[in-house]
């Protein structure tokens, strides 16, 4: 068994999830990272699932072994997220369903799965990801941010049910960062979203390094069930 804190971050094939696997790996610790495809060879202290976050026997098949080498899981952060912008005029059924299913059902599937191990030691960190749709209120994103709006209702709750087993569940907010998540997103619409924020340029993936770090820190053990955006949104 290792001896190393042990984190699983969810959607880490690319992106933010990608940077943030790098970024834990390079502090020591154990990365458990998924994604619906395979990584391109290996770095040491990651370990990498391919699966779909809202397929629930897969997911339990990793948290099994997950427990089996490791014994532990000290934080999670749920990542994996898809996004759509269309007109609620425009919006299939499927494309609803898609969204529901990956960001809140996936989210959900994580986060009890998580604390069932994390109880164990009586500790553990939870880190959801939201977005500045949700207080933009952002026209064409109608689905993608009720799914987020979902995920910081998820995320209230879920802190006081797993309060009394030592397990802080938050969420940050990300303005737009260039990522494939927004590769769709016309560029005016984005530089429209920029200039509604307080801070007006893209994020970074280090800001939402950031933001995690200060809510993985053994000293905000008394920081729970909050929404932390970014750029002033």
């Amino acid at each position: 068994m290792d001896d190393a804190r042990v984190i699983l971050i969810t959607g880490t094939t690319r992106g933010i999830g990608k940077f943030l696997a790098d970024h834990y790996r390079r502090q020591g610790w154990a990365v458990v990272g998924c994604g619906r495809t395979e990584v391109e060879g290996s770095a040491e202290g990651y370990s990498h699932f391919c699966l779909d976050v809202a397929d629930e026997p897969a997911v339990k098949a990793m948290f099994a072994a997950v427990r089996e080498r490791f014994g532990r899981l000290d934080a999670l952060v749920n990542n994996a997220g898809v996004a759509s912008m269309n007109h609620a005029l425009l919006t299939p059924l499927d494309t609803v369903e898609r969204i529901l299913k990956t960001n809140v059902a996936g989210t959900f599937l994580f986060c009890r799965e998580a604390a069932k191990l994390m109880q164990r030691a009586g500790r553990g960190r939870i880190v959801n990801f939201t977005t500045v749709a949700v207080p933009l209120k952002l026209e064409g994103e109608a689905i993608y941010a009720a799914s987020k709006a979902a995920v910081e209702s998820l995320t209230a709750i879920l802190a006081k049910e797993f309060g009394q087993l030592g397990i802080t569940v938050n969420a940050v907010g990300p303005a737009p960062v260039r990522t494939d998540l927004i590769r769709g997103v016309p560029p005016d619409k984005l530089d429209e979203l920029v200039r509604r924020q307080a801070i007006r340029r893209f994020a970074e993936s280090a800001d939402v390094a950031n933001v995690v770090d200060f809510f993985l820190h053994p000293a905000s053990d008394m920081v729970t069930g909050q929404v932390l955006y970014l750029g002033g949104a």
